[in-house]
């Protein structure tokens, strides 16, 4: 019974992928972050050790597409083919710390949010967009003593089509806001809750919305725990989440080997349905794209990884 199955034991999910050797690299740089698709094919992803945006042609070429990237992290296009990007502060110098969106036509960057009150963002991380333009992103503090903070919560924040900034969700609702993703009805927000420290949170939520920003309730969806727990998340067209998660070797930081690194795919009601294994520490994040949203797109360690799938995948422009 899948009820019963745990991270470690998890079967591929063998009815939503096609059959293939399913996990290929498509791209091999540094540390990787945040894919994006465009609806041609092309895909952007962050190289953050590198502070790079790097690109990836339909035909396989690899080129950087932003040097000095303000060590850019989580992606997405909006409805109109925009990549809005997260700008965190990991990994050396040059975090921009701030939201930002890329019109790829003309190449013109343009700040959307870079504080909030008045005080600078922590390090914005990954970033969802509703139907209505919405933008909501979090904005965690993983290297916590290194420098300075301005905002005294990591908090989840929601850019809404006027410009204005409303937080969303803080401390201790959540611990650690990593990876987000909002359902196509724009109703449920769902956040990784990802704390590496012992006994830290390593937690899917839901939170139900009752207007842009507004939330209403908070359930628990999946709980990692004490292995390593989400980072990046989607959708699918079926409403199930496909979540990167998981380490292969024990870390002694507080993380476990108990959830093997992969792609998990969960129900909305919080059922296991498989792992997609990947070969290769950390998993950070994933995407969809062409053809049909039936490419799975995995960034994880120094690759970029690409799986076909049988069921598409929930993005903006689809």
């Amino acid at each position: 019974m899948t009820q019963n199955l745990t991270p470690a034991s998890a079967p591929l999910p063998s009815d939503l992928l096609t059959g293939e050797d399913v996990v290929t690299p498509a791209a091999n740089v540094a540390f990787t972050e945040g894919p994006a698709v465009d609806k041609d094919g092309t895909v952007y992803f962050s190289d953050i050790q590198n502070n790079r945006i790097m690109k990836l042609s339909p035909d396989g070429d690899l080129s950087t597409f932003r040097s000095e990237s303000g060590r850019a992290n989580g992606n997405i296009f909006d409805a109109e083919g925009r990549l809005v990007t997260c700008e965190g502060a990991e990994f050396g110098p040059g975090g921009g710390r701030k939201l930002t969106r890329t019109n790829l036509a003309t190449g013109e960057i343009q700040t959307l949010t870079d504080r909030f009150e008045g005080k600078r963002y922590n390090s914005p991380n990954d970033v969802c967009i509703d139907t209505q333009g919405n933008i909501y992103f979090t904005d965690p503090l993983y290297d916590d003593g290194k420098r300075e903070r301005e905002l005294e919560v990591e908090a989840i924040y929601c850019l809404d089509t006027e410009g204005e900034v409303r937080r969303v969700l803080s401390q201790p609702e959540i611990q650690k806001p990593n990876g987000i993703a909002i359902t196509s009805d724009n109703k449920t927000l769902y956040v990784v809750d990802s704390n590496p420290k012992e006994g830290g949170n390593r937690k899917i939520w839901a939170f139900t919305l009752s207007a842009p920003g507004v939330v209403e309730e908070q359930r628990l969806v999946y709980d990692f725990a004490p292995g390593r727990g989400g980072d990046g998340m989607r959708i699918d067209q079926n409403g199930n989440l496909w979540i990167a998660a998981g380490l292969n070797v024990s870390t002694g930081t507080g993380y476990s080997a108990s959830a093997p690194a992969g792609i998990y795919v969960v129900t909305a009601e919080g059922e296991l349905l498989g792992r997609i294994p990947i070969p290769e520490d950390k998993v950070t994040n994933l995407t969809f794209g062409p053809p049909d949203c039936r490419t799975l797109y995995v960034t994880s360690g120094r690759n970029l990884y690409r799986i076909p799938i049988a069921v598409s995948g929930y993005v903006l422009w689809s």
